[in-house]
């Protein structure tokens, strides 16, 4: 079965630039639309990029749009997070998921097979 594993998170300044990486194991994902999301302390996970497997416009989060860009690799099998221009407001886990049937969704009950997370901190 499809695993996923993020990587990438850490530390980084206001105004600075991280890019995560999101690898999948067991299978392929080339057919299954991707997402990421965000959980940071006391906080609800919330939707932050998703990419459809039929590929087209992904589709962003008022949040993050225009400093964030998601992409992916289907032949390294891989999702990607390119994060620019971050604020502290940016910091909390962040989650890859997979959905095995559908478009790219902001919903993350209709997401399959999710990721174990990684850090991001932002400092001020």
């Amino acid at each position: 079965q499809v695993q996923l594993l993020e990587s990438g998170g850490g530390l980084v300044q206001a105004g600075g630039s991280l890019r995560l990486s999101c690898a999948a194991s067991g299978g392929t994902v080339s057919s299954y639309s991707m997402g990421w999301f965000r959980q940071a302390p006391g906080k609800e996970r919330e939707f932050v990029a998703t990419i459809s497997w039929i590929g087209g416009s992904p589709t962003y989060a008022d949040s993050v749009k225009g400093r964030f860009t998601i992409s992916r690799d289907h032949a390294k099998n891989t999702l990607y997070l390119q994060m620019n221009n971050v604020d502290p407001e940016d910091t909390a886990v962040y989650y890859c998921a997979a959905r095995k049937r559908g478009g790219g969704s902001s919903i993350a009950a209709q997401y399959d097979i999710w990721g174990q997370g990684t850090q991001v901190t932002v400092s001020s």
